[in-house]
């Protein structure tokens, strides 16, 4: 994409450690020669942004929401950045919420859409003693704590993470701001981190699944020296809260693109301090069809336009899990029902240590699983009673999930299927010919009468 250089700019990349200072070219794009446009920004976005510039504030769209324009997609969410503070923010929209401990941002709510804004983050400190010491913590590994240090719009460009993020559209001129060559990263497909990658991993390990994340979005190559340090750093994951994580993961497989991603995850480590006992029982010989079975499914609903359902993501990522625990409790001679109530508890438990998964979701996640047990058994009342569980659509899915993954015999979801659709009479057909179909019933003996020895 043509480009008019601007000025020249030296600029030392935060948290970099020992390495040198790069050098990098500020650039700024004119309208004539991008794709970035007003109408493809929605209103809120832009109301944000004129207010913002109104009350004598720089403010810019910035991130994923110009890079996906770039690439002729159309953006689910706008961010801008801004040199206003929160507290500033805040004060000229009354439609607006303040969030944050790590970072304070702002929420502007417009209805269901809601406009993030960040002020513009400053370096990290160079010494012991900075006046922003309080605003700014770090962990015994490098982990950020607090990170509330503003700056310019130089400096928080640098801040970001990936090269191809720091991109800031003015809607003054419409021109395109490039600080860190991303504009070069987006023409060569490729995922870039600003500045030392294993120091930026170390800052927050997050950044190694939104690299895998945007790499099977994007359909980009991580860059050699981004991907250098993620096999070796994977498991500072575990040093991340559990809820945090949880909502990454529904990030990773709820972006239209989950098989994908679960093979970058897999390739680079990372699926193992997310999922450990479901890696675990894959390594020891339980198979993860069902796992890529349902990825697909979940892809081909995203492309739908059509809702995930976390639970449901989880119960057939830890189903693996869930099954080498259950045939292990079997063989030590505990009968089937009781044998998987204990494997969930257990299962669960272990995994809520990795990835929280709040109550909303494991309580349903358990009866999808309870149910596997009781959609073979359709004798009598069964099935009815089956048919009215408030998760049999999702259970019956799962069941379409495991056939199509080849674990259980095809036949069962076909019936179930053409139970759901037939009226009262249809389905007492349906189960007088699968008692039939079960043999004759065994004549029961008559039981010779008991004798009594005579009254005295």
């Amino acid at each position: 994409m043509p480009r008019r250089l601007v000025r020249k700019i030296r600029a030392f990349i935060p948290s970099q450690g020992k390495k040198k200072a790069r050098d990098y070219q500020r650039q700024e794009i004119p309208r004539d020669q991008h794709n970035v446009s007003r109408s493809m920004i929605s209103e809120p976005a832009k109301k944000v942004l004129h207010r913002l510039n109104k009350a004598g504030y720089d403010a810019y769209l910035v991130g994923g929401g110009v890079r996906d324009i770039l690439l002729g997609g159309q953006p689910k969410d706008f961010d801008i950045a801004t040199n206003a503070t929160p507290e500033e923010v805040h004060g000229l929209f009354r439609n607006s919420r303040l969030i944050g401990r790590r970072f304070r941002i702002v929420h502007v709510v417009f209805g269901r859409e809601i406009i993030e804004v960040t002020t513009f983050r400053g370096n990290a400190r160079d010494g012991e003693d900075h006046p922003a010491d309080d605003e700014h913590r770090t962990s015994e590994h490098g982990l950020l704590l607090r990170d509330n240090v503003y700056g310019t719009q130089q400096e928080d460009a640098l801040r970001r993470d990936f090269t191809i993020n720091a991109l800031y559209y003015c809607i003054r001129d419409f021109s395109i701001i490039d600080f860190a060559n991303g504009v070069d990263d987006l023409n060569a497909r490729q995922i870039r981190l600003i500045g030392d990658p294993e120091t930026r991993y170390r800052e927050d390990p997050v950044r190694m699944l939104r690299a895998v994340r945007f790499a099977a979005k994007l359909g980009f190559e991580i860059e050699p020296e981004t991907e250098a340090p993620i096999r070796q750093l994977a498991p500072l994951l575990s040093h991340i809260p559990p809820a945090r994580l949880f909502d990454e993961v529904l990030k990773l497989f709820s972006a239209g693109h989950g098989e994908a991603t679960y093979d970058l995850l897999q390739q680079y480590g990372l699926l193992a301090p997310l999922f450990p006992e479901t890696v675990r029982a894959i390594d020891d010989g339980e198979s993860d069809e069902l796992i890529r079975q349902s990825l697909r499914n979940t892809d081909a609903r995203i492309a739908q336009g059509k809702s995930v359902t976390p639970y449901f993501l989880f119960a057939a990522m830890l189903w693996p899990a869930l099954q080498a625990e259950w045939r292990r409790r079997q063989e030590s001679g505990e009968p089937a029902q009781p044998a998987l109530h204990g494997a969930i508890g257990k299962v669960i438990g272990r995994q809520v240590q990795a990835t929280s998964i709040p109550k909303r979701f494991s309580g349903p996640m358990k009866e999808v699983w309870e149910l596997q047990i009781r959609l073979p058994r359709r004798q009598g009342k069964r099935a009815f009673a089956t048919l009215t569980h408030p998760r049999f659509r999702a259970a019956y899915d799962f069941l379409l999930v495991r056939e199509a993954a080849g674990e259980i015999e095809p036949g069962l979801g076909e019936w179930w299927t053409e139970f759901q659709t037939n009226d009262e009479r249809g389905q007492e057909k349906m189960l007088s010919q699968l008692g039939s179909a079960s043999g004759p019933k065994k004549r029961r003996r008559k039981r010779s009468p008991v004798k009594r020895p005579p009254q005295a």
